[in-house]
């Protein structure tokens, strides 16, 4: 399969399924290798004859639909992002729960994959703020669309690749080694959940205090479907809250009620009538 063809291929499929080719544009190599290989398995000559399987019904637009999952993640991913989680936005979440009588800091990792988000959130935790804040606990969910990526998050081992951007001393406080891969210590599994779910159907019940959506719903999704995407994250998240995109994302336009942090990919969801 040649790269135009599966350029083209993708610009007319992707608004089919409320996705954006911008989005992937870098990753389309490994979008196209699967469409590749399903052409394989379905004995089809080129892309012109897999669309008149799409043609033929919906069964189909499912199966490519997941080719276009994209899990990719490890530890500690845009590191300014979790030094300012621990330095700053996470003791004010603790300290705001004391203050209103609450010991629980509720999160949410959306899109987690295989958990690296979910438990980079848990170690920090434990690092820098537990330390502050003995009496304040921490309840993290991971949520995703993909089976395979639960099933691994649960599994909670990796491989030295995925903790490269890890603090080393973290690292070996954190995780034992087992053979070839490095699994996170069982203290470090306690508050943290994962469960299966689509973002674009389905949400946990909130209030959170801190949601992460990194590189999905702004990234893949459509403009329609991010606002509506966004439009449900709000109703999950406090006031005060803080919401965690992707470094190269933003927000749709239409997204007033989020003060932008300096220099991140953080917004802190303002309280009715705060400017």
């Amino acid at each position: 399969m040649r790269d135009r063809d599966c350029i083209g291929f993708l610009q007319w499929a992707l608004p089919r399924l409320g996705l954006r080719w911008p989005g992937y544009r870098k990753v389309r190599g490994t979008v196209c290798k699967r469409v590749g290989r399903r052409l394989r398995a379905l004995g089809l000559v080129d892309l012109d004859a897999y669309r008149d399987v799409l043609a033929a019904g919906p069964r189909e637009w499912e199966y490519l639909e997941t080719f276009c999952r994209i899990p990719i993640s490890r530890f500690w991913r845009d590191r300014g992002v979790f030094e300012r989680l621990g330095r700053e936005i996470l003791p004010a979440l603790a300290a705001d729960a004391r203050k209103r009588g609450r010991r629980l800091v509720r999160c949410w990792s959306a899109g987690c994959a295989s958990g690296e988000e979910a438990y980079s959130l848990r170690i920090l935790w434990r690092e820098d703020v537990q330390p502050a804040f003995p009496e304040a606990e921490i309840s993290i969910l991971g949520t995703d669309a993909e089976p395979t990526m639960i099933a691994r998050a649960e599994a909670a081992c990796y491989g030295a690749g995925s903790l490269k951007d890890l603090p080393p001393e973290w690292r070996d406080r954190a995780f034992d080694r087992d053979g070839a891969v490095l699994r996170l210590r069982p203290e470090l599994r306690q508050g943290v959940v994962f469960r299966l779910q689509d973002i674009r159907e389905m949400q946990p019940e909130g209030p959170f205090d801190l949601i992460l959506c990194r590189n999905l719903a702004f990234t893949y999704f459509a403009e329609p479907l991010q606002r509506a995407v966004l439009e449900r994250i709000d109703r999950r998240l406090r006031a005060g809250g803080y919401l965690v995109i992707g470094s190269h994302e933003r927000l749709p336009d239409d997204a007033p009620g989020y003060a932008p942090l300096d220099g991140l990919p953080v917004y802190r969801k303002r309280a009715d009538g705060e400017r």
